[in-house]
This record gives C-alpha cells, sequence and structure tokens, in this order.
C-alpha cells in the first residue's frame, strides 16, 4: 500500500538528510563525528526512498552502484594513507594538514577528510547493498 503522506514527503527528507549527512562529514575530520555516521545518515536518505517508491527507484538515484561506491571508499581510504609514505612524514595514516585562506574562508584539509569520504562511501554503500537485496527477496517471497 502506497502511504501520499510518505511519497509527497519523501523527497524533501532525502534532500534534507543528504545535506545533514554531508554536514557530519564535514565535520567529523576535525570534531566527533565523520564518515561513518554521515554514511548511516546518507543510507538513511535512500532508505526512505526505498519505503516510498522501491529499491528500483532508489536504485536510479544512486551515481554508482553500492558494490562500486564501497570499492570507490575503500580507495580513497587506502589513498589517504600514502601521502606520509612518499613524503617521509610518518608512517602508514599518518595524516597530514593543509591550513590555507582562499579569499575570506580559513580552511583546514587534511589526510583525515580523505579518509572519511572513503568510510563514507563504504558505509553507504554497504547498508545499500543489504538494503536492496533485503528488499529484493522479500518482494520475491510475496509473490
Amino acid at each position: 500500500m502506497q502511504s501520499v503522506i510518505l511519497n509527497a514527503l519523501a523527497r524533501l527528507f532525502f534532500v534534507a538528510m543528504l545535506i545533514f549527512s554531508v554536514f557530519i562529514l564535514l565535520r567529523g575530520h576535525d570534531s566527533p563525528g565523520g564518515g561513518f555516521i554521515g554514511g548511516l545518515a546518507a543510507a538513511a536518505a535512500y532508505t526512505v526512498i526505498t519505503l516510498a517508491f522501491g529499491a528500483a527507484k532508489a536504485e536510479r538515484w544512486l551515481i554508482l552502484h553500492p558494490v562500486v561506491l564501497m570499492g570507490v571508499g575503500l580507495f580513497c581510504a587506502i589513498l589517504s594513507g600514502l601521502p606520509p609514505l612518499i613524503g617521509d612524514f610518518g608512517g602508514f595514516l599518518y595524516h597530514l594538514w593543509w591550513e590555507g585562506q582562499i579569499g575570506f574562508l580559513q580552511l583546514k584539509l587534511g589526510t583525515t577528510l580523505l579518509f572519511d569520504l572513503g568510510v563514507y562511501f563504504v558505509v553507504v554503500g554497504g547498508v545499500l547493498s543489504i538494503l536492496f537485496r533485503m528488499y529484493e527477496t522479500g518482494a520475491e517471497e510475496a509473490n
């Protein structure tokens, strides 16, 4: 049974939850939060779409397949550990920071942000892989 209220609000919730997940991701490289919790929030946004419109539509809203998303995330996480080895600054996953100013913006970027982004993608891909598989299994059992 389709819920008119859920269908009407699902897109709004989706956008709000994705924006909040990116906020959590970006806050986490310097404070509590980060890739794992942000990834769970993004997966929850796709869960709302799945509940409202079905798994097929939620998969179409993804840019990459969930398994590819996990691979990209793992690549980012491994890549974040390499700069210290190349520059002889420390061991693998020793985080480097860059602070600067572009115009009026004060930026603080580091390899931790790339690591958190990798964790974010792995969590989103993993949770959505499980979600879509459970949805397909439930649809098969219903038939």
